[in-house]
């Protein structure tokens, strides 16, 4: 008997490069999947249409609800025991999923796990084959395998600190207990929370390197874009603030602001980028007022 796994997809802005996500799927090997994409208010002629995609689900938002809200959507109508976050800018292989099923089948204190990402068209080229954890100073993890040849070094399963935001795999139990992804961070930083809160929950995380994907990466926001900037800049506070206390916390916080920002903005306005670094005074600013 196969678990059900849904899978949740976001779309904003980027059809063909959902569509591509969406025709990697079809080769599935894995036999018990339901499909959700959720368009989140992309402009008319950016829509989702799934015409080509019978199989999906597909809800249109009339607002963009950014990374969290928009998966929101579709988890509070999925119906698997198992539910996969996947980022519309990734490529699938075909029996991906059932090494991720089994991690969480056989380990019972399981609750997330993610495959070995490699880089889409590199040199096979790795993204993530672990994260150690989110330092609690810097507020930053450090991934393992990043940028490495692929040369099958980490085709192992271990627990890991933390998932990846871009495919990740969790037992129905896991949102049941800590709920879904929190909105306030509306993108980037939403998935370490869930994955901090599932910890304190008591799940454990794992890397399964006998799974792979590919993510071509950032192709909603831009890898250096205001607004990726400016998220960046404010839902680094406001994580700190959610899962450091005492001391770690006013340490963290004040290494974001009086040495993170000031490095960062003279490296953007040095690049240029001038757009960016005011975006991420105004994240900043935002966050402390709240």
């Amino acid at each position: 008997m196969h678990k059900k796994v849904s899978i949740i997809i976001v779309n904003f802005n980027q059809p063909e490069v959902t569509y591509q996500c969406l025709d990697s799927l079809k080769k599935l090997t894995y036999p018990n999947v339901e499909i959700f994409v959720v368009d989140n208010a992309s402009i008319p002629e950016k829509r989702i249409k799934n015409i080509n995609y019978p199989e999906i689900t597909l809800i249109q938002s009339d607002t963009n609800l950014g990374f969290a809200g928009g998966n929101n959507l579709a988890l509070k109508i999925a119906s698997g025991d198992l539910l996969l976050l996947l980022n519309n800018d990734t490529e699938v292989t075909p029996s991906f999923l059932e090494p991720l099923v089994e991690t969480l089948n056989s380990i019972q204190d399981a609750g997330i796990v993610s495959p070995k990402i490699i880089f889409y068209q590199s040199d096979n080229l790795i993204q993530y084959a672990g994260t150690k954890a989110i330092d609690p100073m810097t507020c930053r993890g450090s991934t393992i395998g990043y940028k490495e040849k692929d040369l099958g070094q980490y085709d192992k399963i271990y627990q890991t600190d933390l998932a990846h935001g871009a495919c990740m795999l969790f037992k129905r139990e896991v949102m049941d207990k800590i709920g879904m992804l929190n909105e306030d961070y509306f993108l980037y930083y939403e998935e370490y929370d869930f994955f901090e809160k599932a910890k304190r929950a008591g799940f454990t995380i794992y890397y399964n390197g006998l799974s792979k994907i590919f993510h071509k990466q950032s192709t909603s926001v831009g890898i250096f874009s205001p607004l990726k900037a400016f998220y960046m800049a404010k839902n680094r506070i406001l994580f700190a603030r959610r899962n450091f206390k005492g001391v770690n916390k006013v340490l963290s916080i004040s290494y974001c602001i009086l040495l993170a920002l000031p490095k960062n903005i003279i490296k953007e306005t040095i690049a240029g980028r001038y757009k960016n670094s005011l975006a991420m005074i105004k994240g900043t600013i935002q966050n402390l007022r709240k």
